[in-house]
């Protein structure tokens, strides 16, 4: 699989050089000018580690999380600041970590970001499942909340116990969702977990609609060489097989497919931060995509308050595009919501898609990958799965590596992607 994604890597970017991500920090971001742009907080503090999650964390305590959230409150100032007036945004995403541990200062934040920036579709934030109280929940929606989503995993006993956690209360959760009403409540559960049937997949989504969601994740397990866990992922057979019986028996019940792992059960419910063009991103760990550009700030979250308080960014790492790597990155993200519609290529590039890409394409339609129409390509259920192999690879070659690296280093000099 590494041969085959490598080549198909180079192929796409028209070169064999690596993606290198080097140590520049620019003092100001270039971002006032781009449109259909998002925003995305990382609050990284948890209760307890889970054994199974790559994503930047630690251990919470009232006096570090709020020493974070100054300096977080203080990013947000220093790029802000360089607009020329209030910028319009779709969306804004809280992620960790937990975010309602900071549930006094999320207020804050969003007022701090509404000094800045005016947002169009909506605010976001991860809850874990013993956050899901009538009391938290108003006083998200209180601060201006409108979208949450839920890290169930799983409902069942079984399962949540192999991944090193307590199975949420769903009666608990029902009332609580049942008492504070959302625009989307989405619920995000782990599959691919070993011995995991079609029928234990189908209990937990059929659970989470039940008690009130309007939006589900079904995300595969990944064993990420930096964690602890020891859990094994499932073969890529099975996986396949589980992935398409479980799409069938959504798509059979009317639920809209809104990306290689949501589903929606109603219009309008949605919750995504990975599809949007560009963003910028806000707190340790975070990432920033603009037009040329992709910045990763410090994992570190000790390097990330001393960088902020010496009045500087807190960039660890930088990679600069090419205009066919920008191109890859924007159609890899954006087939994430299994379409690519080739208006919005040329909007954002100022070329046609066709152009650029127009063999690769009539490829994918041959192989069975796409259909199109009216110049929207939609992935089959073949191609999805492709999809979701490929972008399982680069997860674990690509972010795996980065991210491994980024725990151990605050501000690595260099690496490469291959």
């Amino acid at each position: 699989m590494s041969i085959a994604t490598s080549l198909a890597r180079a192929w796409l970017t028209r070169s064999f050089k690596p993606f290198t991500f080097t140590a520049e920090m620019d003092e100001t971001l270039d971002f006032a000018e781009l449109e259909r742009f998002g925003l995305y907080v990382h609050i990284p503090f948890c209760r307890s580690i889970c054994s199974f999650c790559p994503y930047c964390k630690e251990l919470y305590s009232k006096e570090k999380c709020d020493g974070y959230i100054d300096a977080l409150l203080e990013e947000i100032k220093m790029v802000g600041a360089s607009l020329p007036e209030k910028k319009e945004v779709t969306s804004l995403y809280f992620g960790g970590g937990s975010p309602a541990l900071a549930l006094d200062r999320i207020g804050e934040i969003l007022s701090r970001i509404g000094e800045y920036f005016t947002i169009t579709d909506g605010v976001g934030i991860e809850l874990h499942p013993s956050d899901v109280t009538e009391e938290t929940l108003l006083c998200l929606k209180g601060a201006g909340i409108t979208k949450i989503s839920i890290g169930i995993q799983s409902f069942s006993d079984g399962y949540a116990s192999l991944l090193g956690r307590k199975a949420p209360d769903a009666e608990a959760i029902r009332r609580a969702l049942a008492a504070v009403p959302f625009e989307t409540v989405s619920m995000d559960f782990i599959f691919a977990l070993p011995s995991q049937t079609f029928e234990d997949l189908k209990e937990d989504v059929d659970k989470a609609f039940e008690v009130g969601a309007n939006h589900i994740a079904i995300y595969p397990f990944i064993d990420f060489t930096f964690t602890s866990s020891k859990v094994k992922a499932m073969e890529k057979g099975e996986k396949r097989a589980l992935l398409d019986q479980i799409t069938g028996y959504l798509t059979e019940k009317g639920y809209q497919r809104e990306s290689i792992w949501t589903f929606s059960k109603e219009k309008g419910a949605n919750y995504s931060s990975m599809t949007r063009e560009t963003f910028l991103g806000f707190g340790a760990s975070a990432t920033t995509l603009l037009k040329d550009s992709f910045k990763v700030n410090t994992f570190s979250v000790e390097a990330y308050r001393e960088r902020i308080q010496s009045g500087k960014l807190p960039t660890s790492l930088t990679t600069r595009f090419t205009e066919r790597k920008r191109m890859v990155y924007w159609l890899f993200w954006t087939a994430y919501s299994t379409k690519v519609d080739e208006r919005d290529f040329e909007r954002f590039f100022g070329v046609p898609l066709k152009k650029k890409y127009g063999f690769e394409l009539w490829l994918a339609k041959k192989m069975g990958y796409v259909t199109e129409e009216d110049g929207v390509y939609r992935m089959t259920l073949k191609g999805a799965f492709f999809y979701h192999h490929f972008e399982g690879y680069y997860t674990l070659s690509y972010i795996d590596k980065m991210w491994g690296l980024m725990r151990k280093q605050a501000f690595p000099k260099q690496m490469q992607l291959k």
